[in-house]
Parts: structure tokens; C-alpha cells; sequence
């Protein structure tokens, strides 16, 4: 316990330019005579620890003293930095910040400086705009499920409204697009699914523990495509001009093209459910489907219906 003890006072000490004894002993949970037992111990270690007196006093490692590192750069070190900041946005782990305290003792003084201009730029953020604590509630408790390999049991709402009870085999999470997904093996309909984390209403980690299947996430993650082809089409799609930025963000520059008359063209392959047909209604009547006429014809349908709506 003391060895950790000086260690977290080290690594601490590394990350700041100058710490109290007191705000150390509020930290460790030890009286101020442990902490100057502490320092002494440390310095007797070979780190040079300067003592400072009065209103701004307290302890600082000196200047000139850092611990060597051999296998990342300073570019290494910012853009690990940015990842985890990005990480802690979202999740509810100590170790983040555990992490980022160590990669800190990894840089001097000075690049300590450097890297918090650095991070100033670039901003990785993977919390939803709204949600945020309900989200991080949901993540901790299916990361921590994930590693146990605990059963989880799940209140979850498909795509069409429809609300059921799930009990699942969580093997990990992932961020796509837009939106946090759990992918696990459902015992339901015997097969690994993915839920998408907006969609579960409640949710209960049980202590029930699932032997390690073979499915890893990486393997899990590009297999929807694969399973179930019938349920993608191919389509053909006519834009007029100011609704360019949107298609880009949604479809990509590659799958598009500019018609003679400025009209911006998209081919693209999508399954064809509830999402794509809300997301095309979503562009008015800046959109026609030209190919094929089954999902045009299911376009006209539903504004038609929403047309009668006003009627």
C-alpha cells in the first residue's frame, strides 16, 4: 500500500507544477506526518523533490528532472492524449484519468505546456448532444458486464416501436456514425446482435457468468452486410443543389455526381427499413428517387399519408 501510495504522490507530483502536503494527505487518505515521511522517502529514491514555504507553497518536482521515455514522441504522447480526453467525454472509469495522470509524468515541465495547447485544437467527443448521463449510466454498466462476462438483461425498443425483453452476452462496444451500439450474443434468437445504447430502456447486470465465446468485435463489426444481402438495395438518388452540404455528410462526395443542370446524383446501397425511408422524407422536396421504383413507391406512399394527415 505505501509503495503505491509513493508512487501516486510521484506520478502526481510529475503531472503538477506544485502540490500541498495537505491537499496530498486529502488525496490519500493519511495524516500530513505520513506525507513528510513520504517526500522523504521519495527523494531518498533519486527524484528531487524541491519544498516551498508560505500561501502558494508545497512540494514540486525540480524542473530538470523528468522520466526518460524511448518509445513515443511527443506527437505519439499529444494524439494518445486527445483519444483518452475523447474517452473520458463519455466514460465513467477512474482509469482514464489514472492514464492520463501517468502519460503526464511521462512529459517535462515544459511540453506539459505544449500538449494542453495541442489538445486546445483538436476535440474528440463521443457523448450525443443530449443524454449524456443516462448514456454514461448504460456504457459502465455494459463495459463492466463486457469484461465479467455478466448475462445482462435488457427492456429494448426495435426500429418499429415495438418493446421487448432481451437477455444477452455482451462482448463489447462500439461507436459508429453517430450512435453507441452493444453488440452481444442474444439467447433469444440464438445469434450475436447489436442494439444500438439509445434504444435500451432498462437495463440489469446479473451475476450469472457466460463462458468466452469465440466471436471477437472486431469480427462482429462488418458482419450485418454479410448475413442478411436481401435486406440492402441498390438506388439511384436526384438532389437539387442546396441540400449538397447534407448529402455529403450523409452519403459521402465519392458516391456522388453533378447532372448537366446542377442536380447532385448519389448511388448508393442501403438496407431498406424505416431509417432510410424516414431519412429520405427528411429532404421534401429536394429529393426524387429515381431507382428502383419499389422504394419510390414507397416514398410517395408515406407523404401521401402524411398529405391526408392535413387534410
Amino acid at each position: 500500500m505505501k509503495l503505491q501510495r509513493l508512487l501516486g504522490i510521484t506520478m502526481l507530483l510529475l503531472s503538477r507544477k506544485r502540490v500541498g502536503a495537505q491537499e496530498l494527505a486529502d488525496r490519500f487518505e493519511v495524516s500530513l506526518r505520513t506525507i513528510y515521511r513520504d517526500i522523504e522517502a521519495v527523494n531518498a529514491a533519486g527524484i528531487p523533490i524541491a519544498s516551498y514555504a508560505g500561501a502558494d507553497g508545497g512540494y514540486e518536482i525540480m524542473d530538470e528532472f523528468r522520466i526518460e521515455r524511448q518509445i513515443v514522441t511527443f506527437d505519439d504522447l499529444t494524439s494518445i492524449v486527445t483519444a483518452l480526453k475523447g474517452m473520458k467525454s463519455t466514460l465513467q472509469d477512474g482509469q482514464t484519468d489514472q492514464l492520463l495522470t501517468k502519460i503526464n509524468a511521462l512529459m517535462a515541465k515544459n511540453e506539459q505546456h505544449r500538449i494542453e495547447e495541442a489538445g486546445e485544437q483538436l476535440l474528440i467527443g463521443l457523448s450525443p448532444w443530449c443524454r449524456v448521463e443516462a448514456d454514461k449510466d448504460k456504457l459502465a454498466e455494459l463495459r463492466l458486464a463486457a469484461k465479467n462476462r455478466n448475462v445482462v438483461w435488457l427492456t429494448y425498443s426495435n426500429s418499429e416501436g415495438g418493446t421487448g425483453e432481451r437477455v444477452v452476452e455482451p462482448i463489447g462496444l462500439a461507436w459508429k456514425g453517430s450512435a453507441w451500439y452493444l453488440y452481444a450474443y442474444c439467447r433469444l434468437r440464438q445469434d450475436c446482435r447489436t442494439f444500438k445504447l439509445s434504444r435500451i430502456r432498462e437495463l440489469r447486470r446479473d451475476m450469472e457468468v457466460f463462458p468466452r465465446r469465440k466471436e471477437r468485435l472486431e469480427d462482429l463489426d462488418d458482419r450485418w452486410k454479410w448475413r442478411h444481402p436481401e435486406t440492402y438495395i441498390t438506388m439511384v438518388l436526384r438532389f437539387h443543389p442546396r441540400v449538397r452540404v447534407r448529402v455529403e455528410e450523409c452519403f459521402g462526395s465519392e458516391q456522388m455526381t453533378e447532372a448537366e443542370d446542377g442536380a447532385l446524383l448519389v448511388r448508393a446501397e442501403l438496407p431498406a427499413d424505416n431509417w432510410l425511408y424516414g431519412m429520405l422524407l427528411s429532404y421534401g422536396p429536394d429529393l426524387c428517387v429515381l431507382e428502383p421504383k419499389s422504394l419510390a413507391d414507397e416514398i410517395s406512399g408515406q407523404a401521401r399519408r402524411v398529405f391526408e394527415l392535413y387534410q
